[in-house]
């Protein structure tokens, strides 16, 4: 393994105070420095076998979701250099796992019907041993779990996906699990059906073969407030990000989060992987956001949604939206013909939607749109964008890693390097660290957000055993096994987690 850059950062001393019977100051200093380097590599299973892990900080064990083999894989790591791997837990009886999360020796684990479109389940679970405690049903596809802070809920997001056909079309919803009385709560988005057109006219996105909102709807992950009050739901296809009250359990509001401008200097990106050439251009194309994981922060008071910026088409038997954009007929009115616009060496691989851009239905596009925004997001808890990373991602990827920019330049038609996740790191309130997988890449970006109006590169973090980054998870110093920040790398194709530490 190579750490593909290392920067140091010499350490910013900030000081805490503490008081003996209110005399006598203690100053104890906290490192605010950061250097992430490869620790340990654990080979869970084949492709599959890794794409979300929870700790467990009473046990020391990591509780990773294995598809490959229908069951969530258990290693202790007491000792990082030696991880033992432990009797795993199967789901056959259940379903097929999507996701975990732990609270104070809680599993929750999230379960899809092996009929997809019916309701699935969460199961709890003892991490001591491993017992099952409860199991809930909930909304269909549940596709990610997460605990409340205050250890008092469970929250997930139930994809509602159609079936191959498209004749099944669930609604996506919302499930709230009161782990106080048991009682769950499934939220579904019948209550918008009649803002469709207001929210679509600021970006939002609903185009499934008649679907209204509440069938359309995809909620795909979860980030909620550090007093439990809040939760924010990210819509991945329809582009969109949806805010919940966990104390009335309401869906409060759906957030269109509109288009990324590619014509613009700070956007460029490379639209081609038959053009033979590595180089960022601007382009008159418009970025669909569609985030698929979302992290809540909370910094100087403020609160932020922290979104990867994936992207995703719908691609089934029965309807697809996906197509290239040299199938399409531009509007001559508006491009250039002598620009040459859908060749292959220029925009005519790009992946693109025939949902959108030909407003007046002639048959010809007026604007051009490609999936995903090739970035990570910062948005207001009201769903305002704060800041983008823009090009970032692509700029510092061709210039310190040339052969995994866009997956050496296989994915430029796509979605690029595709940031699938991303974690946030406090140290001591004094930094805040943001992590981003990027799933074509076999990487992940490390900034420092701690002005999140102008974040900073600071690393990107590699390792050769690895593909494919699904999940990221953060364990702090006081919680670690050796009393040092990690971060945990679910890596779904290579079936391997990767710990990273920082020295």
């Amino acid at each position: 393994m190579k750490t593909l850059q290392k920067i140091t950062l010499f350490s910013l001393l900030a000081f805490t105070f503490s008081c003996k019977d209110d005399v006598n100051p203690v100053i104890t200093p906290v490192d605010t420095s950061v250097n992430f380097t490869h620790k340990t590599t654990i080979k869970v299973g084949g492709e599959g076998a890794s794409e979300i892990t929870a700790y467990d900080k009473i046990s020391k064990k990591l509780f990773t979701v294995n598809v490959d083999l229908n069951e969530i894989s258990i290693h202790d790591i007491a000792n990082l250099d030696t991880p033992v791997k432990e009797n795993s837990i199967s789901l056959n009886a259940y379903g097929a796992p999507n996701s975990v999360a732990i609270f104070e020796g809680k599993l929750a684990i999230a379960v899809e019907d092996n009929v997809k479109q019916n309701p699935g389940k969460i199961l709890l679970y003892n991490t001591v041993d491993n017992s099952l405690l409860k199991q809930y049903t909930v909304g269909s596809l549940p596709d990610m779990v997460t605990f409340s802070p205050d250890g008092k809920m469970i929250v997930s997001a139930n994809e509602g996906e159609p079936n191959d056909d498209y004749t099944v079309d669930p609604e996506g919803s919302i499930s709230i699990i009161n782990l106080e009385n048991d009682v769950v709560t499934t939220l579904n988005f019948t209550a918008f059906n009649a803002q469709e057109a207001a929210l679509e006219s600021e970006g939002f996105r609903v185009f499934g073969p008649n679907a209204d909102l509440a069938k359309d709807a995809e909620p795909e992950y979860v980030a909620i407030s550090e007093d439990s009050k809040t939760a924010w739901v990210s819509l991945q296809e329809n582009n969109g990000i949806a805010k919940v009250n966990l104390q009335t359990k309401t869906i409060e509001a759906i957030y269109p989060l509109g288009f990324k401008d590619y014509s613009l200097a700070k956007n460029t990106l490379d639209a081609s992987d038959k053009d033979d050439v590595k180089e960022l251009k601007s382009w008159p194309v418009k970025g669909i956001y569609m985030p698929d994981a979302i992290v809540y922060v909370k910094i100087n008071g403020v609160e932020y949604i922290i979104s990867a910026n994936e992207g995703d088409a719908r691609d089934y038997d029965g309807f697809s939206e996906e197509v290239r954009m040299d199938d399409l007929t531009l509007d001559e009115t508006v491009f250039d013909a002598d620009k040459d616009y859908l060749n292959e060496m220029n925009l005519g691989r790009l992946k693109t939607t025939t949902t959108l851009g030909d407003a007046n239905n002639d048959g010809k596009v007026e604007e051009l749109y490609s999936y995903g925004a090739r970035s990570f997001s910062i948005w207001s808890d009201n769903g305002n964008l704060v800041y983008d990373s823009g090009n970032s991602i692509a700029t510092q990827t061709l210039a310190l890693t040339t052969d995994r920019f866009n997956d050496n330049d296989k994915r430029s038609d796509d979605k690029g390097a595709e940031p699938e996740s991303v974690e946030v790191l406090n140290i001591g309130d004094q930094r805040y660290i943001l992590f981003v997988g990027l799933e074509r890449n076999d990487q992940v970006m490390v900034y420092d957000i701690t002005n999140p109006n102008a974040p900073e590169f600071l690393q990107i973090l590699s390792n050769s055993d690895d593909e494919a980054p699904e999940g990221l998870l953060v364990i702090k110093s006081e919680d670690s096994p050796n009393g040092k920040d990690l971060l945990v790398v679910s890596n779904e194709d290579s079936g391997t987690v990767t710990i990273y530490q920082n020295n």
